[in-house]
């Protein structure tokens, strides 16, 4: 599973998970922590679709961390302040930087991860549509 949609499962679904995860490694390797989890400000860039142009959208908090396990990094990336989450992103990118042991029993919690995330995307595509207008049916 690649860096982003193991992320995105966390953040999305699993930050509980996340902080356990995190833990179990804490308890059994050295984590030394590069940079703090630190509040700041990115900004959001978005593409205009009929002219192509890339302008900023305005600004998001965000909170980030960087860990070392042994010679291998990690960095976690969140919205808004969420230290503990972040901290724990950062850990598990670390571990699977370092291709630690303990990350190849974790496929079955992502996989778990990834059907609850489609299970929401459903029921919010869901809500979504009832309120969608039909514009044909309105012309008559």
């Amino acid at each position: 599973m690649k860096r982003a949609e193991r992320t995105k499962l966390l953040i999305e679904v699993g930050s509980e998970l996340a902080l356990q995860l995190a833990a179990t490694i804490c308890e059994q390797y050295q984590v030394e922590e590069i940079s703090p989890p630190k509040e700041g400000l990115v900004m959001i860039k978005m593409r205009e679709t009929a002219q192509k142009s890339l302008f900023y959208l305005g600004e998001v908090l965000v909170t980030e961390t960087k860990v070392k396990i042994g010679n291998y990094y990690g960095i976690g990336l969140v919205r808004e302040s969420a230290p503990e989450l972040s901290k724990a992103l950062a850990v598990i990118d670390a571990a699977y930087a370092a291709q630690l042991p303990e990350t190849y029993a974790w496929a079955p919690h992502f996989e778990l991860l990834a059907q609850q995330l489609a299970i929401n995307e459903q029921h919010m595509k869901r809500s979504i549509e009832r309120t969608k207008v039909n514009f044909d049916t309105m012309a008559t």
